[in-house]
């Protein structure tokens, strides 16, 4: 411990993303850092193997990539140099909402558009580069140390190739993603967790890489972005298409209650069904191709660890290990980054008095503050797949959003306005502004 470190060993459970950006965070304050990481990785391990839903089109929205250029400086230049590239949301994505195209006009709002591999890569790199962190690839952690008094000081895990082993540390946290068994662990030690909510997306993606003309060349279109919304209950069927690094389009189709083809003609055949018609005319287009995934575990899942009462010292959970959303709308990446930027406030207002507890508790709390816009916004879109039993709040946001995207085609100040909302660089509350409420409230009503 020094000054400038002020507490001796934390423990993070999952080198993926989530545990990647938190090791990060966690080397400004502890004098060492060990990722405990189930899977064999090293340096060169892009995509995460215990992370099936990595193979398709992330979103890292602004406010995530603002994040993470303040914890990694220089990675958006690094992407850069390797084509991800960077652009205004509004004039860089041709975008097809329920009741027309959005305004294709600049917003303020930028983004770079990449893999995750590539992203995973990257940050891998820089975390394990970090002379304080400690990897242990291939090695399961298997449970909890707690002391006398509740308070965890440690792990039980298992190494590929030697015994189990206890690994003793002043702060664990769990990034294990969605297959976390904290819950159990904490089920077995006396700590009650309220049930995980849970809310069923029904939505079936399925990707691929391909081939994208150089940006030189006259054939690259005027866009990064080509997508179509999903929008209960007439728009079931929708797709991303973004240019990333090395010349390429990441591709996602997807669908509500159905599977779009993991064959080449019945991939092509299924975008040609899409209304914003770029995604099937770059398909067809593509003379190069990686192979083709699929994912459907596509759930919006939250554990509410921030109702617990007796939450125990020194343990602390992020990411997916605590909130999975919907891929569709783009939110896990930057909440990751928002809860490692949250950890880092938190832990720099304890090493003034150098105690770590009460950290674990105020942190959890803290977090189910963050998560509950994000988790709304997702719920509220998927819970009107379901004809039975929507909520009011449900209901009215879809009410309004309806209302909002037929002002927005027409006004491209008002879709500046939901462009940042979604990008999280904006409250919410800016859509409900009296001169947009006006707008929405009188707007001709059509269909979608």
């Amino acid at each position: 411990m020094t000054a400038d470190r002020p507490w001796g060993k934390a423990v993070v459970i999952g080198g993926s993303y989530a545990g990647l950006v938190t090791a990060r965070v966690l080397a400004d304050f502890f004098g060492e850092v060990v990722l405990v990481e189930r899977d064999a990785v090293d340096e060169d391990t892009g995509v995460h193997p215990g992370a099936p839903q990595g193979h398709h089109a992330h979103a890292l929205l602004a406010r995530g990539g603002q994040v993470l250029e303040r914890l990694f400086p220089g990675l958006r230049g690094e992407l850069t140099a390797v084509g991800a590239p960077v652009f205004d949301y509004g004039e860089g994505a041709d975008i097809l909402l329920p009741v027309g195209l959005a305004p294709r006009h600049r917003t303020g709002v930028r983004i770079q558009t990449f893999t995750r591999d590539e992203l995973e890569r990257r940050l891998r790199r820089k975390v394990l580069a970090l002379p304080r962190v400690t990897p242990m690839p291939s090695t399961r952690c298997t449970g909890l140390i707690r002391d006398a008094s509740g308070r965890v000081t440690g792990i039980t895990c298992h190494p590929q190739d030697t015994d189990p082993r206890e690994l003793a540390a002043d702060l664990v946290v769990d990034a294990s993603g969605r297959s976390s068994s904290l819950t159990d662990w904490l089920d077995a030690t006396g700590t009650t967790v309220p049930p995980r909510r849970t809310v069923k997306a029904k939505i079936t993606y399925t990707s691929m890489n391909f081939d994208r003309p150089r940006e030189s060349d006259p054939g690259h279109p005027d866009f990064y972005v080509a997508y179509q919304m999903l929008f209960a209950p007439g728009v079931p069927r929708g797709g991303a298409m973004l240019a990333v690094e090395r010349d390429r389009w990441t591709c996602s189709l997807f669908g509500f209650q159905d599977q779009p083809p993991t064959d080449d003609k019945g991939y092509l055949a299924f975008a040609e069904t899409l209304k914003n018609p770029h995604l099937a005319e770059h398909i067809g287009r593509r003379t190069t191709q990686e192979p083709t995934y699929r994912y459907t575990n596509a759930d919006n899942q939250w554990r509410s660890y921030h109702a617990v009462k007796d939450w125990p010292e020194r343990l602390i959970a992020v990411g997916d290990a605590v909130c999975v959303f919907n891929p569709v709308y783009g939110q896990g990446l930057t909440v990751a980054a928002m809860e490692a930027e949250l950890l880092h406030r938190m832990l720099r207002r304890h090493s003034a008095s150098g105690r770590l507890d009460g950290l674990a508790r105020g942190f959890q709390k803290k977090l189910g503050r963050v998560l509950l816009g994000p988790w709304t916004l997702s719920t509220n879109s998927d819970l009107m797949w379901t004809p039975d039993g929507q909520p009011l709040t449900a209901r009215f946001a879809h009410w309004y959003n309806t209302r909002l995207f037929q002002v927005a085609v027409h006004d491209a100040a008002v879709w500046a306005r939901f462009v940042r909302v979604v990008n999280m660089v904006s409250s919410p509350a800016v859509l409900f502004h009296p001169l947009v409420a006006l707008k929405v409230l009188t707007v001709k009503h059509r269909r979608t």
